[in-house]
């Protein structure tokens, strides 16, 4: 089978078990988006919704986020992993946006230039706030395209031009978050039996289902010392 004809099948599945697939960061636009998004990196989105509501009904727009105190805001994001820097970066990239007329630019090169913002960040919100096609690809994404066989895992920008060649450009934006979802759901990073999966099941090689088994073992006996 052939990576073309591995992803097809892969997103049939996709669209069988996820037709709908609801951002998965609470926001009302752009501008909070873009800072749910900043918030979510090595932390939960979960965790980040938790910690929204309350740091946007103090300011939801950049020039009211300027004008708080970088103090006041690492506590209202206190709960986050990496808050000191993140309430910095958003301090600092308000200010910037509220200069420019308080919007959120729409090129990956502007919103790449704010403090805090990497590719993945902005691949996001291009897709997500605006619907130009990207394929943010998160250490998920990247974990489980390298369980599938569709990238060889080198890294992140490897793989984001791997999924990009193989899959439809119209279906981008709606993959990148069924993947996330599904790999919540079904595949997820630690003692995971692929061969019960519904995708590791047929796309994962041999020597994958066996290393992956290897360390599921490993870890097994790591734990029963413990």
């Amino acid at each position: 089978m052939t990576r073309q004809e591995k992803a097809q099948r892969i997103q049939q599945i996709l669209d069988e078990l996820h037709p709908r697939v609801p951002i998965p960061l609470n926001h009302v636009d752009p501008y909070t988006l873009l800072i749910a998004v900043l918030l979510s990196a090595q932390t939960t989105d979960k965790k980040v919704n938790e910690v929204t509501p309350a740091l946007f009904a103090r300011a939801a727009t950049p020039e009211a986020m300027a004008e708080v105190p970088l103090e006041e805001i690492h506590q209202l994001i206190r709960q986050i992993g990496l808050a000191k820097q993140k309430a910095k970066n958003i301090k600092t990239l308000s200010g910037m946006l509220a200069a420019q007329g308080g919007k959120v630019p729409r090129t990956f090169e502007q919103l790449e230039a704010l403090p805090g913002v990497g590719h993945k960040t902005a691949s996001v919100v291009m897709a997500q706030a605006f619907g130009f096609p990207a394929f943010p690809v998160d250490t998920h994404i990247h974990r489980l395209a390298a369980r599938w066989g569709l990238s060889n895992g080198k890294n992140v920008v490897r793989t984001e031009e791997d999924l990009k060649r193989i899959f439809p450009r119209e279906a981008w934006n709606k993959l990148h978050l069924q993947i996330i979802y599904f790999g919540r759901e079904h595949c997820p990073a630690l003692y995971h039996d692929l061969e019960t999966c519904p995708i590791c099941s047929w796309a994962a090689t041999k020597k994958r289902k066996a290393q992956e088994q290897q360390a599921r073992r490993a870890s097994t006996r790591r734990r029963r010392k413990s």
